[in-house]
């Protein structure tokens, strides 16, 4: 049956793009990827496919991520898998759909722009920006209606965003890099390190994804890999461990846990007993590292919990937001609020 438009809500992330179509639910969970011949500039592949291509294409071919750290760094490849997402999903529309868009707490207004005007590139008729946190909030199920205060905090690709809520809205909020990204890059580079050895950046996320962990395990894990050595040049063998991870992971979690104890230190005291009693909510992929809900409790005394189906929980709050969407501004979102957040 053709539908006149059906509205999408999209979790624009730095390591995956999920939609959600209205009346459907998540539809597209893919990697952030896009793959061009650049003699054509004829696209190749997006997402998973063209994931698999990364660092290892020839020279007429370019595969590369077009989102860093929360915001978008090649603004071409950007609206190009944007475009193969919504075509793939709208084929059967009339009408060109309304789309909620989540950006980080930090995001300027010129990538906010990039933003928008590469989601109507991509084929949107509207454009609608919501807070990262506030769509995992939401998407988290967490009742962010009444006057109590509530804590998200959504480790993502990226950027890791810190939220305060209230009456449904984003009292207070920072958004750090150290997120996912930065978890691989810092394993990579305590292997080189301790081993001598140069593992790539998607061996790095498979030992995070795998034995990645910020605090003990009760048994250590061991995984092996193959990488350079630094010395010969030649192919080798390393078992990594999960204590390694852990280890290598000291900094980025350091960054985190000090952007909270900072949030939580700007907050009305008032707010701070509510999150105090209901504890702190995790979303985000990188949320599902082992004891990373420990590791907050043992830094703020706050209770902490990962929320259920934490990768899905921005796209899922976008999605619910598209009931909301009549009464959503257009375009930017409410610029008076980063002072609060630089204060």
């Amino acid at each position: 049956m053709i539908k006149l438009s059906r509205d999408i809500g999209i979790d624009l992330g730095t390591a995956n793009v999920l939609v959600y179509l209205d009346g459907k639910g998540i539809v597209v969970n893919e990697p952030s990827a896009v793959a061009l011949d650049k003699n054509t500039g004829k696209v190749l592949e997006v997402g998973a496919a063209a994931k698999k291509m990364l660092g290892r294409t020839p020279g007429n071919i370019v595969a590369a991520r077009p989102l860093e750290r929360g915001a978008i760094s090649d603004y071409d490849m950007t609206a190009t898998m944007l475009s193969v997402y919504l075509r793939r999903i709208t084929k059967m529309s009339l009408v060109k759909p309304r789309v909620v868009v989540s950006v980080p707490s930090g995001i300027t207004e010129v990538e906010e722009r990039a933003v928008i005007q590469a989601a109507m590139e991509a084929g949107a008729r509207r454009v609608y920006l919501m807070e990262e946190p506030l769509a995992a909030a939401i998407g988290a199920g967490m009742n962010i209606k009444g006057a109590g205060g509530s804590m998200v905090i959504d480790i993502g690709g990226g950027t890791t965003d810190i939220a305060v809520l209230s009456l449904n809205n984003v009292v207070r909020s920072t958004s750090i890099d150290a997120a996912g990204d930065a978890f691989d890059n810092a394993i990579i580079q305590y292997i080189r390190e301790r081993y001598q050895v140069l593992v790539g950046n998607q061996t790095a996320e498979e030992i995070k994804m795998a034995i990645g962990c910020v605090n003990p395990r009760p048994e250590a894990l061991v995984m092996t890999v193959k990488g350079r050595n630094l010395s010969s040049g030649l192919p080798q063998e390393v078992d990594v461990t999960s204590v390694d991870v852990m280890h290598a992971l000291t900094t980025p979690c350091r960054d985190i846990l000090y952007a909270v104890r900072t949030i939580l230190e700007k907050t009305d005291p008032e707010l701070v007993a509510d999150i105090s009693k209901n504890g702190i909510t995790l979303t985000g992929g990188g949320s599902l590292l082992y004891g990373f809900d420990q590791l907050i409790y043992r830094s703020t005394g706050i209770a902490c919990h990962v929320a259920d189906d934490a990768i899905l929980c921005v796209a899922l709050g976008c999605g619910k937001a598209l009931k909301w969407i009549d009464e959503m501004q257009e375009g930017t979102v409410n610029f008076a609020r980063h002072k609060l957040m630089a204060e």
